[in-house]
């Protein structure tokens, strides 16, 4: 037996064994548009995970890691979706800062912020987008000043921040240089967001639920040593996070994918929809879809492999997220005319149509449609770089 099968059994085993009692309960909660579901039983439910360590599992050992190969953390998230476990609420901290602190931190860095991540004692959220830059994140206003105390000083405005209202840290990307623009003069900030001169205002979204949020920095603070790289440099750090998300755990987020196409087969035949060859060709081609996500995913992970992701992640980025769109307009045609009604009052949804709802988002978070092409254009296929004013 091969060393990913051996781990893949224990993997499975130890979810089997755990995943009961007072937890078992939490199969198939949280996730994108269903992030406010059982939260502190979540977050208990990934401590309990982290005391066996399993939490960071593709991680170095030395940063508390399990040091697992490429293919181990495929098998992972492929069983942990298997499972119908819950979703992560230390997703950000543990696929996106984690592995840019150990690419680009400083050894002081790491031994201050990875512990915390790998025991789930902090959790993080992502300061990216801004209402003047949010696919054109090279348009980032926020500006951080360095001040002769030796902290920074950061004022501005972040929006779709997720779960920012349950996180502890935010990594902000500000402009630290005077009279740049464009991706020159930005900086990679680790903020803490317990603290005066930061407000955080949850947005109600199509689904009812708050999942994104608004955070203000007014003369918040970090202390000097909390820049991610160089000051100046914080572009390219920045773009090897967004590929650090793109990665392994998209073969866990297929799982559930699959999922839920298998469910919508499954309602087309009891309802009588799949008896329309429109209907049936839709699903034929969302099946062809899925199955082509997947190949790409692992074509992908070749170039985690070889170091940070490149530009080619906006290929399966703009792949899946159009294709769950999809898949949520797909199941409302199956669902037919009762998919117009809500489930209860004031506004309780059914599963297709939370589905339908929040996958509209997913063509614009994690990088909009419209810049992944850009991206793939330029930096894939190598053509003309789009003329800019």
């Amino acid at each position: 037996m091969s060393n990913v099968e051996e781990f893949r059994r224990e993997v499975r085993g130890w979810l089997r064994t755990h995943l009961t009692g007072e937890f078992a309960a939490l199969r198939g909660r949280g996730g994108p548009g269903r992030e406010h579901e059982a939260h502190a039983e979540r977050l208990a439910w990934e401590r309990h995970m982290a005391g066996a360590g399993w939490t960071c599992v593709g991680w170095p050992k030395e940063y508390g890691g399990r040091g697992a190969t490429l293919e181990q953390q495929v098998a992972f998230h492929e069983e942990y979706a298997l499972a119908d476990a819950p979703a992560r609420v230390s997703h950000i901290g543990e696929q996106l800062l984690g592995p840019t602190l150990i690419a680009f931190g400083t050894p002081a860095q790491r031994e201050r912020f990875l512990p915390p991540i790998v025991a789930v004692e902090e959790l993080w959220c992502q300061g990216y987008s801004e209402p003047d830059a949010g696919s054109d994140l090279a348009n980032v206003r926020t500006r951080a000043e360095r001040e002769d105390g030796g902290e920074w000083v950061v004022t501005g405005q972040k929006v779709w921040t997720s779960l920012a209202h349950e996180a502890d840290w935010c990594f902000v990307v500000a402009r630290t240089e005077p009279g740049s623009t464009r991706h020159r003069g930005l900086s990679y900030l680790l903020v803490p967001l317990d603290q005066p001169g930061v407000e955080i205002r949850p947005i109600v979204q199509l689904t009812g639920t708050s999942e994104f949020n608004e955070v203000f920095f007014d003369g918040a603070r970090t202390h000097a040593s909390h820049v991610v790289g160089d000051p100046g440099d914080g572009w390219r750090v920045a773009m090897a996070t967004l590929g650090f998300e793109r990665g392994v755990s998209t073969l866990g987020q297929q799982v559930g994918f699959r999922r839920e196409l298998e469910a919508v087969i499954e309602l087309a035949k009891r309802n009588g929809a799949a008896a329309d060859p429109l209907i049936r060709d839709r699903i034929a081609r969302a099946w062809i879809g899925l199955e082509t996500i997947r190949c790409n995913a692992l074509r992908m992970l070749g170039a985690v492999a070889s170091g940070a992701p490149g530009p080619e992640a906006s290929i399966g980025k703009i792949f899946w997220a159009t294709w769950h769109r999809e898949l949520g307009e797909l199941a409302m045609d199956v669902c037919g005319a009762a998919g117009m009604l809500a489930a209860g009052e004031p506004y309780d949804l059914t599963d297709w149509q939370r589905l339908y709802l929040f996958s509209r988002s997913d063509t614009i978070y994690a990088g909009s449609n419209e810049i992944q092409r850009n991206i793939i254009a330029e930096r894939v296929l190598g053509l003309p770089k789009e003329v800019r004013p």
